[in-house]
């Protein structure tokens, strides 16, 4: 099996290969089968904590890991952190328990490409994992406004990433968006129609690869906007 600037696959046959990190032996075994299940899924290791997925990570090269965060030896925030900077072409899925504030602020800053709960539904999961692979951004319902509320508090600089896709403009738009702000308030924030509003932001998730406001605030908070 070949991996080539995304998925691996096969001739005929795409395959994820996923790699799962959680200190439970019964929820590492109970995703192992469920996503097993299905054809173009293929889990290809399982860590019991950040240390052992990082090894892990180079030795099977997986195309995405769900990381669980509060885990002995390393926790799954700083295992994100050094895999993305290791490994930049594996994604994370973050899976796990906790919603506190700083749990998922520190997570999606560490460049993790989701945040979800596992009381996720499992076709919700899968969803996000085949996306997630794709390139797209899954934050659950229940923690998207608490991230929103984080970056609202945050002020810094964009990194040139943001700065070289977008115009001034639409990083004003991206920074409002990133603080939940809707359109008619941009729009009387920055003195525009909000029939401008809309296209710069359809501009904007245009640019960035996205499909909806809440996966542009999450690239915004990744990259320091």
């Amino acid at each position: 099996m070949k991996t080539v600037n995304g998925p691996s696959s096969t001739v005929g046959n795409p395959t994820m290969k996923i790699l799962l990190c959680d200190d439970q032996a019964v929820i590492r075994d109970g995703l192992e089968m469920l996503l097993n299940l299905e054809k173009d899924f293929q889990v290809v290791g399982a860590a019991q904590d950040g240390a052992e997925a990082l090894e892990l990570a180079a030795k099977k090269q997986p195309d995405l890991i769900l990381m669980d965060l509060k885990m002995p030896v390393m926790n799954g925030i700083e295992a994100t952190r050094e895999i993305r900077a290791k490994f930049p072409n594996i994604k994370i899925l973050v899976l796990t328990t906790y919603d506190d504030d700083e749990w998922v602020f520190d997570a999606i800053r560490a460049g993790a490409s989701g945040y979800l709960l596992k009381d996720t539904p499992r076709q919700k999961l899968i969803e996000a994992i085949r996306g997630t692979v794709e390139g797209k951004s899954f934050v659950d319902p229940a923690v998207a406004g608490k991230l929103l509320n984080q970056v609202a508090s945050k002020q810094t600089q964009p990194t040139s990433i943001l700065t070289e896709k977008l115009t001034e403009r639409e990083l004003d738009v991206l920074r409002m968006i990133a603080k939940g702000i809707n359109n008619s308030e941009i729009a009387a924030q920055l003195h525009l129609s909000e029939g401008t509003v809309r296209n710069h932001v359809s501009a904007i998730l245009e640019k960035l690869g996205v499909s909806d406001r809440t996966q542009a605030a999450v690239i915004a908070i990744q990259h320091g906007l």
